[in-house]
């Protein structure tokens, strides 16, 4: 089918699509609808080929180069574990993230915790199970993890020291909406890089206090400048900022920060005709520029690592409902646009009420009509902003009991998804040569009222 479908999605002769050679008509069938529907081989491949691209284009530097699968996309125990039987490490931003990764058995090293507001509890967790990597938010953060480091350490001993990593925020501006844009000053993460009258910065401050410290250890320095991005000069003039930093910090302190991390934010195809950031082109890319840069600055080229989430999983998986109520609507310009309600909805699916982001939609159970008319998929919630495709042709003739597919969902689908309206969360199945497999199961009403203690 292509973009942006999941790879192996197929649409036969009879018009219904088949995913990994998984007819989703059987498939909905015996799991019901709503439902998440990965793609498992494709999720691999592109774990794969994100990690290969990296490691080439630096490797041409002679740079080492981590992958970390950003965990915020979607995680579950088996996808965990697919992302780090692929070679990729796991990036966490809350303790329950941690515990999923903990749980595939993904060791400690290969974990890294971030968060702009993490507890204690979470600090101490991470330190107990030997993450790899603390990423720091902000100066009070290092404050409590050098405590934290203390009271592991018993009297007269030297400290094991936390490794950390600092998020700098460069000023970059990047991504689709400013929701989802993390590296402009006005915003909750990171320290700013932009220098005061006395001559420093928020960054510099917390990188120096990091040197000076015997409870931490400094492994570099973070940036991620938003999601969803399509255009790669973003990541230039951040890296370039970035590592402006890192020889200011080696030239007041001696100590030159190992390693640089340039987050992740690639973006994929989420409509027809649209073209996705390809993992290549920005390693070479990145890889150019970051050569070019220390070069200049006289600074050898660091470790570098990188976070893709929904570059990995968002194409994998596509949202498959089963279609309700049909009601055709006049505009005010004269036109017809066709209502077409799923049983699902917002719950499943906020990215297009929360920020209007856009979604491909399509009949998958049969042959329509040839003739298609403009058409809006709107979820059962009540709420007129309870949209899932805002605008999409579909077949004149679509009707209840079709099955209708959404592309491009594996990323924040089910990891935003809530139980708004008392709707049970739908489960996440994998598909693979001709098998499924339920990864996280459908959320029932017991599972809703087990909470409520009345």
């Amino acid at each position: 089918m292509g973009l942006p479908w999941p790879a192996h999605a197929v649409r036969g002769a009879d018009g219904a699509v088949r995913v990994a050679g998984v007819d989703l008509r059987d498939l909905a069938a015996e799991q019901g609808t709503p439902a998440y529907v990965l793609d498992e081989a494709a999720f691999r491949s592109r774990a794969r080929g994100v990690r290969t691209a990296f490691e080439k284009a630096f490797g041409h530097l002679g740079a080492g180069v981590d992958v970390y699968y950003a965990g915020k996309a979607f995680l579950s125990v088996a996808v965990a574990r697919w992302a780090h039987e692929e070679g990729l490490r796991v990036d966490t931003s809350t303790g329950g993230e941690l515990a999923v990764a903990l749980r595939a058995g993904v060791p400690g090293a290969d974990i890294g915790l971030h968060g702009n507001n993490k507890s204690d509890a979470e600090i101490a967790r991470a330190l107990d199970a030997g993450v790899g990597r603390i990423i720091v938010d902000s100066l009070g953060e290092l404050d409590r993890l050098v405590a934290a480091v203390r009271e592991r350490t018993a009297d007269g001993a030297e400290p094991a020291p936390a490794p950390v990593m600092v998020r700098v925020t460069t000023g970059v501006h990047a991504g689709g909406h400013e929701y989802i844009s993390t590296a402009h000053e006005d915003q909750k993460f990171g320290l700013s890089v932009a220098t005061a009258a006395d001559g420093t910065s928020p960054a510099m401050t917390a990188l120096e206090r990091v040197v000076a410290a015997p409870e931490l250890r400094l492994l570099g320095i973070h940036s991620h400048i938003g999601s969803q991005i399509l255009d790669p000069e973003g990541f230039a003039v951040a890296a370039g900022a970035v590592l402006r930093l890192r020889a200011e910090l080696a030239a007041r302190t001696g100590c030159l920060a190992p390693e640089v991390d340039l987050g992740g934010g690639f973006g994929i195809a989420y409509l027809p005709g649209e073209v996705p950031l390809d993992p290549e082109r920005i390693a070479k890319d990145l890889a150019t520029t970051v050569d070019a840069t220390c070069a200049e600055l006289g600074t050898p080229v660091p470790r570098l690592s990188f976070e893709p989430g929904r570059a990995i999983v968002g194409p994998t998986t596509l949202t498959l409902y089963t279609v309700g109520t049909v009601k055709p609507v006049t505009l005010e310009d004269g036109r017809v646009r066709l209502y077409v309600s799923v049983d699902g909805g917002m719950s499943d699916n906020i990215r297009p009420a929360l920020y209007g982001a856009p979604y491909h939609a399509a009949v998958v159970s049969r042959t329509g009509a040839a003739r298609t008319v403009l058409a809006r998929v709107v979820g059962k919630h009540c709420e007129s902003g309870d949209i899932v495709v805002h605008e999409v042709q579909l077949p004149a003739d679509v009707a209840p009991g079709d099955l209708l597919a959404v592309a491009a969902t594996g990323a924040y689908g089910r990891s935003m998804a809530s139980n708004y309206n008392h709707v049970p969360r739908p489960p996440v199945v994998a598909v693979r040569d001709g098998a499924t497999r339920v990864l996280v199961r459908r959320e029932t009403e017991d599972d809703l009222l087990a909470l409520d203690l009345g």
